[in-house]
């Protein structure tokens, strides 16, 4: 299968030219990653300015909003499934409830701990910023066929899971 001609095409090609005897291919692959998550990240933050949220914040009020009916879940929680530090969740809850997106509750069951809530003001926020993520990621898409998305989407699931495999075996060992 030939590779559709790209900008990370003629840099492999450069090195396949200048150093014939180098494997280069990773490139083929990670340069395409990096250079897709550039052209993701400034459309993305298009749609976080449209909605008037960065995209730490959205990540709370997603992580919140699939959270359950109840739309609500500890600090700890937050941080983990959004994979920043405790210092920066604090940061990113400190703005969300400042701006009334957020209220931060004692727990119910152990009064030392803290529930944060989504409001309804930090849900409508998320219902309409939700939908437009969603449409501008999948302009994205629309070169590829849905057998290529499902293709792509198994590929890179597997690359995941493989160099999480690696970090976690590095971490234990």
């Amino acid at each position: 299968m030939e590779e559709e001609p790209d900008h990370v095409a003629a840099i492999l090609g450069a090195w396949r030219a200048e150093r014939p005897g180098l494997d280069v291919s990773p490139v083929a692959i990670f340069g395409r990653i990096t250079r897709i998550e550039r052209y993701q990240a400034a459309a993305l933050r298009e749609v976080w300015r449209r909605h008037h949220v960065d995209s730490g914040e959205y990540d709370v009020l997603a992580a919140l909003s699939r959270s359950g009916p109840d739309y609500q879940l500890t600090p700890t929680e937050l941080y983990r499934s959004v994979l920043v530090t405790s210092a920066t969740m604090t940061e990113r809850l400190d703005r969300l409830e400042r701006r009334k997106l957020i209220r931060r509750r004692p727990a119910t069951r152990d009064r030392r701990s803290v529930l944060v809530e989504l409001t309804a003001r930090g849900r409508a926020i998320f219902d309409k910023a939700h939908p437009d993520l969603l449409a501008t990621e999948a302009a994205m898409l629309e070169s590829l066929s849905r057998h290529d998305r499902a293709a792509l989407a198994g590929l890179l699931a597997k690359l995941a899971a493989g160099l999480e495999q690696t970090r976690d075996n590095s971490a234990t060992a």
